[in-house]
Order: structure tokens, then C-alpha cells, then sequence
């Protein structure tokens, strides 16, 4: 019986490492997905809630924004929330428009940030994850 001759095992070659440029438009995109507010219901936290789950563990910049992005959707559904209720004696008409002019402002500016690498605080936000 003839042996074959040794063949060394090819492995495949490994995935590239991470960018910082990938990172800070993960981070970037967690805070545009605040706008899905605006077409679905509860979009802008399941939007950020499934970036932040699917890409926090291997960017650190995103795990912190994805957080910070959370916070701040879970706080403007709250203050929608009020503003609802105050509706009724018609001043939450009012805070609605001011609510969503306000949101989408700070999600602008909070994405700019993090495509710059910068860990972008909101303001208004009540840290319900830390």
C-alpha cells in the first residue's frame, strides 16, 4: 500500500480586525435609528435596542452610545407620554411639536458626534441602563 506524501492543511485566512471607522458608524447608525420613531411604533428603541445587542459586545463605542441612546428613547416615550396627558388641557400639543423638534435636533447632532468617535451625552435623559 503506497502512502500519499504530506499535504499541509491550508487554513482559511483570518477576518480582518475591527476598524475604528466601522465602530463609529455602528455608533452612528444606533443613534439614526432613534428616527424610526417616525415610522414605526416603538422603533426608535427597538431600532437602537437591536444594534446595541448585535454590536455592543465588539465595539465599546457602541455598547456606550447604544446605552445612551436607550436612555434617551425611554425618556422622550415617557415625556411623550406626559405630554399626551397634557393635551387635554391643550398646552401637550404644544410640548408634542417641541418634543419632536427637540428629538430629532439632539439625534442629529448625537450622530454627527459619534461618526467623530466622541461619546455624545443627551441632554434630558433619565440613566435608566448604566
Amino acid at each position: 500500500m503506497t502512502e500519499k506524501p504530506y499535504e499541509p492543511t491550508i487554513l482559511p485566512p483570518e477576518p480582518p480586525a475591527p476598524t475604528a471607522a466601522e465602530e463609529r458608524s455602528w455608533a452612528m447608525a444606533c443613534h439614526l435609528a432613534g428616527f424610526l420613531f417616525y415610522f414605526f411604533p416603538f422603533g426608535h428603541i427597538f431600532g437602537p435596542l437591536a444594534i446595541w445587542l448585535l454590536r455592543g459586545e465588539k465595539y465599546p463605542l457602541v455598547n456606550d452610545q447604544g446605552k445612551e441612546v436607550l436612555n434617551f428613547q425611554i425618556s422622550v416615550t415617557l415625556y411623550l407620554v406626559v405630554s399626551a396627558i397634557l393635551a387635554l388641557a391643550v398646552i401637550g400639543f404644544v410640548l408634542m411639536g417641541l418634543l419632536a423638534l427637540f428629538h430629532s435636533i439632539v439625534m442629529i447632532v448625537a450622530a454627527v458626534r459619534a461618526k467623530g468617535g466622541e461619546r455624545y451625552r443627551y441632554p434630558l435623559t433619565i440613566r435608566f441602563i448604566k
